[in-house]
C-alpha cells in the first residue's frame, strides 16, 4: 500500500480555513482594512440623516444623496474591475480607493448645505468603487473555492465590527457634547490607520505586469446572467439604511441613540456574516441569499407596520441577520459562475447591476415615504426582495 502523499496547498488552505483566523494571510490583512475603513465611515453614517436635516434637507434630499452616492460606488466598478484584470495589480487599485475616500470624508466637517453633502458623498462613494473589484478578487486569489464564502464572510465581519466601533465612538463623543461636524472631522484617524495597514502589511498575490487586453462584457455564464437579472430587481427595493433610521425618529428614538441602534445592527452583521459565509461553502450559495432575502422581506413589512420604539430595536437586529446571510454567499456565488480571468470585470458588474438599481430604489423610495408614507414605501421594498428570490438561478453552487 503506497504511502499517503503529502497535502496539495488547496487541501492545506481547506484545513486551515476550518478557523477563520487561520485563513491566509492577505484576506485577515484586508479585512483589519475593511475594519479600520468602516470605522471611519460608519462614525459619520448614523448621524448624516440629522446632519441633513439639520442643513435644511427632507427624505427627497435624503434618497437623492443616498441613491447617487450608491450608484456611484457601484458604477464605477464596471471601469475599475476590467482594470483589475487587465493590470493584475489589485494593491495599487485598493490603495487609490481607499485613499481617495478617507481624504474625502472628513471634510463633511466643513459642510454647509446638503448639495456640498451630496459633493462629498459623491466622492467617497467614487473610491468606494475604484478599489472594491481589486480588493474582493485579492481577497480569494490563490484559494479553493469552498473558502471563498468563508474568506469573503471574515471580510464583512470584520468590516461589519468597524461599523461597530465608528457609531460606538461617536454615541461617546456626542454624550460628551461634541458636535457632528467634529465627530466627522475626527473619522480622519481611523482613515489613516486602513491606509497605513493596507500599504504595509498587504501583498499581491498575481503578478504585477499588464497582461492581454481583457474582453469588455458580461461574463459568459447564464448561470452568472441570471444571478445578475434576480439581484437587479431585489437592489430595486433595497433603498439605503439611512431611511431606517429616518423611521426609527419618527417612531420615537431619539438622535442620541441613533450610533447605538447602529451598533446593534452591525453587532449582528458581524456575529453572522463568518457564519453566512461558511454556510454557503457548505450548503451551496442558493439557500442562504433564498433565507436573508426572505429575513430582509420580514422586516420591512416589520417597519412598514412598527408604531413603537422597542419594535425598531428588534427590527434592527433581525435585519443584520439578512446581511450575514447574503453579502458572502452573493459575492463567492459571483466567483464560482465565472472563470478566474473574470473575476474583477464579473464582481464590477455584480456590483454595477447593484448601482444602478439603487439610484431609482433610494429616489423613489423617498418619494414614495414622502408622499404616501412609510407604510407604502416599506412594503413596495419586501415586494420586490419576493420577486427576485423567484428568479434565483439553481444549480451547483461551487466550481
Amino acid at each position: 500500500m503506497p504511502p499517503p502523499s503529502q497535502p496539495d496547498r488547496a487541501a492545506q488552505l481547506r484545513a486551515a480555513g476550518r478557523g477563520a483566523a487561520n485563513l491566509p494571510r492577505n484576506v485577515v490583512a484586508l479585512s483589519l482594512v475593511s475594519f479600520f475603513n468602516d470605522t471611519a465611515s460608519e462614525m459619520i453614517a448614523p448621524l448624516l440623516p440629522m446632519f441633513i436635516g439639520a442643513l435644511g434637507g427632507g427624505p427627497q434630499a435624503l434618497g437623492l444623496i443616498e441613491g447617487v452616492a450608491d450608484a456611484t460606488a457601484s458604477l464605477v466598478q464596471i471601469a475599475s474591475g476590467y482594470l483589475a484584470d487587465w493590470s493584475g495589480r489589485f494593491k495599487r487599485l485598493a490603495l487609490l480607493g481607499y485613499g481617495f475616500a478617507n481624504v474625502l470624508r472628513p471634510l463633511l466637517s466643513v459642510a454647509g448645505n446638503w448639495p456640498q453633502v451630496l459633493a462629498i458623498r459623491f466622492g467617497d462613494r467614487l473610491g468606494k468603487g475604484v478599489r472594491g473589484p481589486a480588493r474582493d478578487a485579492l481577497l480569494v486569489a490563490d484559494l479553493p473555492s469552498d473558502l471563498h464564502g468563508r474568506a469573503y464572510g471574515l471580510n464583512r465581519a470584520l468590516d461589519h465590527a468597524g461599523a461597530i466601533a465608528g457609531p460606538a465612538l461617536a454615541w461617546l463623543m456626542l454624550s460628551g457634547s461634541i458636535s457632528m461636524r467634529f465627530i466627522f472631522a475626527w473619522s480622519a484617524l481611523p482613515g489613516a490607520i486602513c491606509l497605513t495597514l493596507l500599504a504595509s502589511t498587504v501583498h499581491e498575490h498575481r503578478g504585477g505586469d499588464i497582461r492581454a487586453r481583457p474582453e469588455i462584457g458580461i461574463a459568459p455564464s447564464a448561470a452568472y446572467r441570471r444571478l445578475l437579472a434576480a439581484i437587479f430587481i431585489f437592489s430595486l427595493g433595497c433603498s439605503s439604511d439611512a431611511f431606517l433610521l429616518w423611521r426609527a425618529a419618527e417612531l420615537g428614538i431619539a438622535i442620541r441613540f441613533a450610533p447605538l441602534l447602529w451598533i446593534v445592527l452591525h453587532i449582528v452583521k458581524s456575529l453572522t456574516s463568518t457564519w453566512g459565509g461558511a454556510l454557503s461553502d457548505r450548503a451551496g450559495r442558493r439557500m442562504p441569499i433564498l433565507a436573508g432575502w426572505a429575513t430582509y422581506a420580514a422586516v420591512y413589512i416589520g417597519f412598514a407596520l412598527a408604531h413603537a420604539a422597542w419594535q425598531v430595536w428588534l427590527l434592527f437586529a433581525v435585519y443584520g441577520v439578512f446581511f450575514g446571510l447574503t453579502e458572502g454567499a452573493q459575492k463567492a456565488f459571483v466567483v464560482d459562475l465565472v472563470p478566474a480571468d473574470w473575476r474583477g470585470r464579473a464582481l464590477g458588474v455584480y456590483s454595477a447591476a447593484v448601482g444602478v438599481a439603487e439610484l431609482p430604489a433610494s429616489v423613489v423610495f423617498g418619494l414614495v415615504y414622502q408622499h404616501a408614507g412609510a407604510a407604502a414605501a416599506f412594503s413596495m421594498g419586501a415586494a420586490l426582495a419576493i420577486i427576485a428570490a423567484a428568479i434565483l438561478p439553481q444549480g451547483p453552487m461551487r466550481d
